[in-house]
């Protein structure tokens, strides 16, 4: 093959990750580069670049790019988001605002509302109504839109989203309202929801299309630079952006519709983790990702990961289809600090990757996870990243003691000490709600830690969460790129219309089910994917007659039919009796949307990963503040062990430290993992 090398990519607040794949033998490496967050190319190229250097390819090489960013999540985080202007049903301008009259803090006595996306004078009404069995009552007319191109100039729009009522139903007044925007102003990005979000659920579909709309340009113009700086490097790969659902689009898909990345870093996650409950034959598996920002959880119970057709990005409803994952702002780049009551809280905040934790010697002067973890000796300052970046021991120290340890009067063992274990208090709470909400029990689970910091934490949450058994994967501070680089192509396609579930809307379903599976192959066909590594699976959304919510039952039947009916309808009793402890066969079923997802696959490789550096340094012994005093600990290579080992201990490796606590034992398990088992007697 002329090109051979398959790289995946994710890029985080702190750290960029790669694994990089030759396609001939299958040598896995892996490469860990500080984040750039004035442009994240920046750093994503400079990555690759090394990567050539380091393992011995050119960048004519590479075949393809799979690229996760946050750039999207972190746009609407920090609200730097385009100038937008809403076009919506006259009179139903004020839909963003009014929301669900729901009430986050049942307890505040003064609530606050984020204001909305696109403030009222920017949200503009046209004359139009839609009926919601798809009959125009009032049509629109193709002046009125153009009348409205003078208030869209005034206003200095530089994008559009389109909501009308009931457009789910029939797209015709948007689609129209699209054509002629485009035709008069074709510099304008336009969102319409009948394309990124044609479900029912006024306010959830505006929000989504306000979302989408107000990141084209954002995530428009963040491709353009990396295809940009692609073409002056030389580099002619082909690119694939993940999306929240696991799998990965084209980048012209990506600036139609953003919104669709703004899981696109952790969904990674979630798809190494899938993979490896599969390996290690393992169906209860809580996977949990520490880098240097956040702590993302996923979970796979009986061997599947929970897809949500609704999630949300600070506290703004996305209804997309999204890998079920909690991230909570907790990581190894978190700040601790001492607030107003006197108490010693850990994160949100972050110190990213400049200036970073102190000890990185960029500037930082508040102490984070990482100084906590030097100070007490869990990391060695001379090894960090494989010793590419040496760490300031004294300056972690000098700052936990600082800020930390002198107003509370502690030590700055003590104070170093105390970090951690609000850390992992922290940790552990975000991962039992995790738990808890679905009626699981830890420990039913198996722990499996990756993330640059995880390592370091995870034998600790693991016992505060009762959990008996730790994984750490192969690579385990690049694993969310790892399962970026096992993604398909995917594209989930839905249409909303409710009615009752019998056999009289048979023949909408069967007529809904070719138009998806139509307007699936055209968008694979775009995609360039031979018609053998197409995939289809279709599902639908029911709930009993009068309830808010719904439950996807997956559709396997062939056809339409009224036994492909009844037996869709004993799943929904089943799974409604598993997810709520009763279920109601008597009752009446409503079918509120058909979904397809459709995947291509890409062409599947087997990896052998090649040695990391580090792998020659020889065992040692390390002085580690443990219960109050320093012990000197055995510190072993992860390359090197072949038996159990007992702790307390350090397990290094390239780009991530492991510590194995007393009472714990660790050994080699299957494809390169190391397990670690809590045993019944507590070793010293």
């Amino acid at each position: 093959m002329d090109s051979f090398i398959r790289i995946a990519i994710d890029i985080g607040g702190t750290f960029t990750d790669l694994q990089i794949l030759d396609e001939r033998s299958g040598a896995l490496s892996s490469l860990k580069t500080p984040t750039t967050p004035e442009d994240p190319s920046i750093g994503l190229l400079a990555g690759i670049r090394e990567a050539a250097d380091r393992f011995g390819f050119s960048l004519r090489d590479i075949r393809l790019l799979l690229h996760g960013t946050t750039i999207a999540t972190n746009a609407v985080l920090e609200r730097r988001l385009g100038r937008g202007v809403l076009l919506t049903t006259a009179g139903f301008e004020d839909v963003l605002e009014i929301g669900r009259h729901s009430r986050r803090d049942i307890y505040g006595l003064r609530p606050h509302q984020e204001p909305p996306l696109i403030p009222r004078d920017r949200r503009l009404g046209l004359p139009e109504r839609m009926r919601g069995d798809g009959r125009a009552e009032r049509s629109l007319a193709a002046e009125a839109v153009e009348a409205l191109l003078p208030r869209l100039d005034a206003l200095e729009a530089d994008t559009v989203a389109v909501c009308l009522l009931n457009a789910h139903v029939n797209a015709a007044h948007e689609q129209l309202v699209a054509e002629r925007l485009q035709a008069l102003r074709p510099h304008l990005p336009v969102s319409i929801s009948s394309e990124i979000s044609p479900e029912i659920r006024e306010y959830e579909r505006s929000s989504t299309t306000v979302l989408n709309a107000l990141l084209m340009p954002v995530v428009g113009g963040y491709l353009d630079r990396m295809g940009s700086r692609m073409a002056e490097a030389g580099l002619d790969a082909r690119l694939l952006l993940v999306q929240s659902n696991g799998g990965v689009c084209s980048p012209e898909v990506a600036k139609r519709q953003p919104a669709r990345l703004l899981l696109s870093g952790p969904s990674g996650g979630a798809l190494a983790t899938l993979r490896m409950a599969e390996t290690l034959g393992r169906p209860n598996l809580l996977g949990v990702d520490m880098g240097g920002t956040s702590y993302d959880i996923c979970v796979v119970r009986e061997g599947a990961v929970t897809q949500m057709t609704q999630g949300e990005i600070d506290n703004l409803p996305v209804r997309l289809p999204m890998v079920e994952i909690r991230t909570i702002g907790s990581g190894g780049g978190s700040i601790a600090a001492i607030d107003d009551a006197g108490r010693l809280r850990v994160g949100p905040r972050s110190a990213g990757s400049r200036p970073g934790p102190v000890c990185y010697g960029r500037g930082g002067t508040e102490p984070a996870v990482t100084d906590a973890n030097i100070v007490l000796g869990r990391l060695d300052p001379r090894f960090f990243l494989g010793g590419a970046m040496a760490l300031d021991s004294a300056g972690a120290a000098g700052a936990i003691a600082a800020r930390i340890g002198a107003p509370l009067g502690f030590g700055t063992e003590q104070a170093a000490e105390g970090i951690l274990a609000v850390t992992d208090t922290n940790l552990a709470a975000a991962a039992r709600l995790s738990l808890f909400e679905k009626g699981l029990d830890p420990r039913d689970f198996s722990l499996l830690s990756f993330g640059g910091a995880g390592g370091l934490h995870a034998v600790s949450v693991a016992e505060e969460l009762g959990i008996g058994e730790v994984v750490f994967p192969t690579d385990a501070s690049t694993f969310s790129a790892f399962g970026i680089l096992h993604s398909d192509i995917v594209h989930d396609l839905v249409r909303s219309r409710v009615m009752p579930l019998d056999e009289a809307a048979l023949p909408w379903i069967e007529e809904a089910l070719a138009a998806l599976r139509a307007q699936g192959e055209a968008l694979l066909d775009a995609d360039g994917v031979p018609a053998a590594d197409r995939r289809f699976m279709a599902s639908a959304d029911l709930r009993y007659h009068g309830q808010a919510f719904e439950l996807v039952v997956p559709w396997s039947a062939a056809r339409a039919d009224p036994q492909a009916l009844a037996a869709m309808l004993a799943d929904f009793h089943l799974l409604h009796e598993q997810r709520f402890s009763y279920s109601n066969p008597e009752a009446p079923v409503e079918l509120v949307a058909l979904r397809l997802g459709c995947t291509g696959l890409l062409p599947p490789v087997k990896t052998l990963r090649n040695a990391a550096r580090g792998a020659d340094r020889m065992p040692e012994a390390r002085d580690l503040w443990l219960r109050g005093e320093w012990r000197a600990v055995p510190v072993y290579q992860r390359e090197q062990l072949s038996g159990p080992i007992d702790g307390p201990a350090l397990i290094e490796e390239e780009y991530t430290t492991i510590f194995l606590a007393g009472g714990w034992r660790c050994a080699p398990g299957p494809a390169g993992a190391l397990i670690a088992r809590k045993e019944a007697i507590h070793h010293a």
